[in-house]
């Protein structure tokens, strides 16, 4: 299959629109479309069984970098391939990788549907109120670095399919199965049926993650920064802290899954 590949000089020609002004308008719950921003989030974008790209935007000097990708993916939107300054202009900053795709959404499976499909062993981070989506992003590149079987998100939380979690994610936010849009109590409520040990993620906790024992079923909780978790989460759950110095408040929400996941990973899936 060939590819299609048309170049464009006119800023305004209709094609180009969907990529006007994305850092103001940013397409994350607009149409079911979201930004993919880069040669690696491209890939990941192009290879996707869970997602579809509806065309992609290329600046005329990334174009042959990007053939090798293109090649082994057979993309079959098409490819508008323009000068750099109309990139700019069209998107309304420098985007110097250059590289920008559109994706489509798919249905985002129900908690229920979720928990359904999660293998007998599993690990699960669980997020709730997390609002930064720079966090967001480094969250599921953490879960797909240590091979979480998914992520479970609050209704509270930022959007993981923002163009800026997309990118911090380096894709894994297209990578990574999940599912989003239940209240934490319905969630807790939910894992406990499923036979999961669930633990809290706290600065005041009394327990080290580092003597927290492995069970076959596992999900983490973790809160936003400052607030942390709703006291009814941290009563309802196994608590685990991070040691940290005495004279500092706390770590970061994804350093702290990151350090959590490793704990509990499973290495018969890592390198």
């Amino acid at each position: 299959m060939s590819l299609d590949i048309t170049t464009i000089s006119d800023v305004e020609d209709p094609r180009l629109a969907p990529y006007r002004d994305i850092r103001e308008r940013d397409l994350v719950g607009r149409e079911h479309h979201f930004i993919a921003e880069g040669k690696v989030v491209l890939s990941v974008l192009l290879r996707s069984e869970r997602f579809q790209a509806r065309s992609l935007l290329v600046a005329a000097a990334k174009l042959l970098g990007l053939m090798p990708v293109l090649d082994a993916t057979k993309p079959a939107c098409p490819i508008y391939c323009v000068p750099q300054k109309i990139m700019d202009d069209i998107a309304g900053f420098n985007v110097h990788r250059g590289i920008l795709g559109i994706g489509e959404r798919i249905k985002t499976p129900t908690l229920e549907e979720f928990l359904a499909s999660l293998p007998e062993k599993a690990l699960v981070p669980v997020l709730c109120g997390i609002s930064n989506h720079d966090n967001m992003g480094s969250i599921f590149r953490n879960a797909a670095a240590f091979a979480a079987d998914g992520i479970i998100i609050d209704k509270t939380c930022c959007d993981p399919l923002y163009r800026k979690a997309i990118r911090v994610s380096v894709g894994a936010a297209l990578k990574v199965p999940y599912t989003q849009g239940e209240d934490i109590k319905e969630i807790l409520t939910a894992l406990e049926k499923a036979d999961f040990r669930i633990y809290s993620l706290s600065p005041a906790a009394s327990n080290y993650l580092k003597d927290a024992e492995v069970a076959k079923r596992t999900a983490l909780v973790f809160g936003t920064e400052g607030e942390g978790l709703p006291d009814f989460v941290l009563k309802d759950t196994e608590t685990l802290r991070i040691p940290i110095a005495y004279d500092f408040d706390s770590l970061n929400v994804a350093t702290a899954t990151g350090l959590a996941l490793e704990h509990f990973a499973d290495f018969d899936k890592l390198n």
